[in-house]
């Protein structure tokens, strides 16, 4: 069981793990051992996962995210397999962890008199500065 936050427990049944060839250092190692873990969870189907919570997980996850409902997360840093398995389950509590906490509703503010003032002033000024840059009219 993976505990995420005190009202978030993943079964084990939601998780499954692949194992396979890493890259990156490990010299003969990494030609012969597989090291890197992909952590599999199947998040659409999760009963532990309420639905608003499931749908900022999916916009979290962006491109790990697969059209069956499934969060993939690739581990492969180091070049122990158990270590591999423990930063894959960190990174997914984590993920979840931030798509737990509810963004804030923006309230829509108006500028204050005194700042629209300011802006005008200051694109009036502006322009005229612009103006003064064009041809000079030697007529007069």
């Amino acid at each position: 069981m993976l505990y995420v936050s005190d009202n978030i427990a993943i079964e084990e049944w939601e998780l499954s793990e692949s194992f396979t060839r890493s890259q990156g250092p490990g010299g003969q190692n990494v030609n012969k051992v597989e090291t890197a873990v992909e952590l599999r969870f199947e998040a659409a189907r999760s009963p532990n996962l309420s639905d608003p919570v499931k749908r900022r997980l999916q916009r979290l996850a962006g491109r790990r995210w697969t059209s069956d409902g499934a969060l993939l997360i690739l581990a492969q840093e180091t070049r122990s397999q158990a270590r591999n398995r423990e930063l894959a389950r960190e990174r997914l509590a984590e993920l979840i962890r931030r798509a737990e906490v509810a963004p804030k509703r923006r309230i829509a503010t108006r500028p204050t008199l005194g700042s629209q003032r300011r802006r005008l002033k200051a694109k009036a000024e502006r322009g005229e500065t612009k103006s003064l840059r064009g041809r000079v009219d030697f007529t007069e």
